[in-house]
C-alpha cells in the first residue's frame, strides 16, 4: 500500500487501473480506490506492455514458470514483456518514483501472483515481468487489491 501523502512524490500506477483502455482486451480495469490516490499523490500511468511495443487490443499472455511470456496461441512475448520492464524501470529512474500500485495477476505488473501458463486461470505464486523489475530497481509494489483492501 504506498506509504506517505507526499503530494510531490510520483507513484507509478498500472494505466488501465486509471481508466486508461490498455489491457489485452482494449479495455480498463478502472480501480476507484486507486483513482482516489490522486488526491493526495500524483499518479504517473504506465502500461508496461504496451511500453514494450505490444499493441492494443492484443492475445491473451500468460508467464510460465521458466519466466518466458505466452499468448494463448503460443507466441513467444517474453522480449516485449523484457523491453516494457525496462521502460517502466527507465521511467521511475527518471521520476524519483520509489513505489507502485500495479495490477493484479497481469503477466507483467501480478505482485502476489500470476496466471501460470496454461490458460486455465490457474494461479501461481509469482510476480509478473515488470513487477519483477520494479522490486530489483528498489520500487516498492503493490497491487490494485492491497489499496482497496480486496480479495488476495
Amino acid at each position: 500500500m504506498p506509504t506517505g501523502p507526499d503530494p510531490e512524490a510520483a507513484l507509478l500506477v498500472s494505466a488501465c487501473l486509471l481508466g486508461v483502455p490498455c489491457n489485452h482486451r482494449g479495455e480498463a480495469n478502472a480501480s476507484p480506490a486507486v483513482v482516489a490516490l490522486g488526491r493526495t499523490r500524483r499518479l504517473v500511468p504506465v502500461c508496461p506492455e504496451t511500453m514494450g511495443g505490444l499493441p492494443t487490443p492484443r492475445e491473451p499472455a500468460e508467464q510460465r514458470g521458466d519466466g518466458s511470456v505466452v499468448t494463448e496461441a503460443g507466441r513467444d512475448v517474453t522480449a516485449a514483456f523484457a523491453r516494457g520492464a525496462d521502460a517502466v524501470v527507465a521511467l521511475a529512474s527518471a521520476i524519483e518514483a520509489t513505489e507502485a500500485v500495479l495490477k493484479a495477476r497481469s503477466p507483467s505488473c501480478g505482485c502476489d501472483g500470476v496466471y501460470d501458463g496454461t490458460f486455465t486461470r490457474t494461479l501461481r505464486a509469482g510476480q509478473g515481468v515488470a513487477a519483477v523489475a520494479l522490486i530489483a530497481a528498489g520500487v516498492t509494489v503493490c497491487s490494485e487489491e492491497d489499496v482497496a483492501g480486496g480479495p488476495r
